[in-house]
């Protein structure tokens, strides 16, 4: 229930490099696809740099793709597509991310298929606009690729856009496509467009590319219906009203309109982005979709090994639950929640004149909401509230219980096989990294068993004592469920992190993360490690 805005974009290499002791066996590999075939190659070659408009191509064979609105038949887009497979970490060096940002955008579908076309919808106080679009990831040693170059837009003068009273929703589908954009060749992954004006301004607008199938994969999942509860752009977010109050918060936020904070990439940055980087390195096998795929389509996840939801991934719908507690409860598929105060809150998606599941429903009080007179256990109130409760302990293992909260954590069970490579004892303490929010192990609510605690630390919230715990269980069909009870996990991982900057703990949460991926990605998790219950020894 609260959003981090880390202010990085550098290399990971630091930290995924830091103490061989503690880090043991990491492979250094460039990150394969799914089959390994190779999407980079090894070695470093010239990293682009934006300058104050414009970008240095890559080398390449140029292609042709669609050019948006407003551009002549002369103006036929030319892709210029690298083909070394160069990283950098310079995306979007040189390019002011103000806040309030004179040129902004969104695109009509948040995930595609490799192949399918997206519009982006561009508005900017000048023209050209300037595109381009860095796959994000693992690239020896960087996060970012820069995949496409497009030439100038001038379709960026747009209407007002829309306000739906009723449920106080923001829209901009009024608006005109600016770009289509043609995926043909593209890997799947995550994505980010630059969008940079003639004086240097810029924003981002956020892609997945979907893998077509997700069968013996680790499937990293984009939260992007959190992304839109806590954008406020035009004013209303699922929290507040432009008065900044509760009251006058939206009941449905639509995906039609810009993101206003991390740049446009909403949480991306620094709850997901340092994820898929160890993924790829690692060299596992990666599958990528959101969670708007998992609403939308209840095999997604067909054959998948494990789903891994990244640092903030509180919103989701009856389907999405529906879908991940089959898979773990009939197929073995392992589970991770990756922060704290996940599945917390119940949405519904609803079409937008732009397409499916872009209106994220969301009352907040299932009373204030229709739905409740008509399919009660579909009206939004908090998962653990209303008249069909289903506490996120069915899923996640522990029970999300405050913020804000700010201290160390705190090793419980020092025996466990997350633990391996690494040097603690119980009692060792990881500094800062209990918090923001926190999750904690509740028995008087539905809890997987057996389950070990790995992390049991105290922690005040609102002058109330209580406990952190970071947990791991398995189930019947062999299934392994890991929560990380905190949402410092993913921020800990980057040398970067605000608070809780510790070698220790970035070590330690770096190690026990290397050792989940690893087992998850190899099969049902509670075969080869059943949980050895030790939830008693918390009294």
């Amino acid at each position: 229930m609260v959003r981090r805005f880390p202010r990085w974009g550098t290399a990971l290499a630091a930290v995924l490099a830091a103490s061989g002791l503690v880090i043991a066996g990491l492979t250094v590999s460039p990150w394969r696809h799914r089959g390994h075939t190779p999407v980079v190659l090894p070695g470093r070659s010239a990293v682009p740099r934006l300058g104050r408009f414009g970008a240095a191509s890559p080398s390449g064979r140029p292609e042709l793709a669609q050019h948006g609105a407003g551009s002549s038949e002369a103006e036929t887009a030319v892709i210029a597509r690298a083909e070394s497979g160069a990283g950098t970490s310079a995306w979007g060096a040189g390019v002011s991310f103000a806040p309030s940002s004179p040129v902004e955008g969104f695109a009509d579908r948040v995930s595609v298929r490799p192949g399918e076309s997206v519009h982006l919808y561009i508005r900017s106080d000048a023209a050209p606009v300037r595109v381009f679009a860095f796959r994000m990831g693992w690239y020896g040693g960087a996060e970012g690729h820069l995949v496409a170059t497009f030439p100038p837009t001038y379709a960026v003068h747009q209407p007002a856009g829309q306000f739906i009273a009723a449920t106080r929703t923001v829209s901009d589908a009024n608006w005109h496509p600016s770009l289509t954009v043609d995926t043909s060749g593209w890997f799947p992954g995550d994505y980010l467009f630059l969008l940079q004006d003639p004086a240097g301004h810029g924003r981002w607008i956020p892609l997945t590319v979907r893998s077509a199938s997700t069968a013996g994969d680790i499937v990293l999942l984009n939260a992007v219906t959190t992304w839109q509860a806590y954008n406020a752009y035009g004013g209303y977010s699922l929290y507040h009203g432009p008065d900044g109050s509760y009251a006058s918060r939206s009941y449905a936020v639509s995906f039609d309109r810009p993101i206003d904070y991390g740049g446009g990439s909403g949480d991306f940055y620094g709850n997901e982005l340092p994820v898929v980087a160890l993924a790829e390195r690692l060299d596992l096998p990666v599958a990528y979709v959101t969670d708007t795929d998992l609403d939308a389509d209840p095999h997604v996840l067909d054959g998948a090994r494990a789903l891994i939801s990244l640092g903030h991934d509180e919103y989701w719908s009856q389907a999405m639950r529906d879908e991940v507690e089959r898979d773990r409860d009939s197929f073995g598929m392992n589970v991770a929640f990756l922060g704290a105060n996940a599945i917390y809150r119940h949405i519904r998606l609803a079409p937008t004149p732009l397409g499916p599941d872009r209106l994220e429903i969301d009352y907040k009080d299932g009373a204030l909401d229709p739905m409740n007179r008509i399919d009660p256990s579909e009206a939004t109130y908090q998962w653990r509230d209303g008249p069909d409760p289903r506490p996120e302990s069915v899923l996640t293992g522990a029970f999300y219980q405050c913020n804000p909260v700010h201290a160390p954590m705190r090793v419980f069970d020092s025996s466990s096989w997350l633990f391996a490579g690494t040097s603690v004892i119980p009692g060792t303490n990881l500094p800062g990294l209990a918090g923001q929010e926190f999750d904690a192990v509740d028995l008087s609510v539905p809890t997987p068993r057996p389950m070990e605690v790995l992390f049991h630390s105290p922690v005040v919230c609102h002058g109330r004592a209580s406990f952190q715990d970071t947990v791991y269980y398995t189930t019947p069909s062999g299934a392994g469920g890991f929560d990380s009870g905190t949402s410092a996990w993913v921020c800990a991982l980057t040398p970067m992190c605000t608070r809780g900057n510790s070698a220790i703990g970035r070590a330690v949460v770096t190690t026990v993360t290397i050792n989940l991926l690893r087992a998850f990605a190899a099969g049902p998790a509670g075969l080869s490690h059943p949980a050895h219950d030790d939830v008693a020894l918390l009294h």
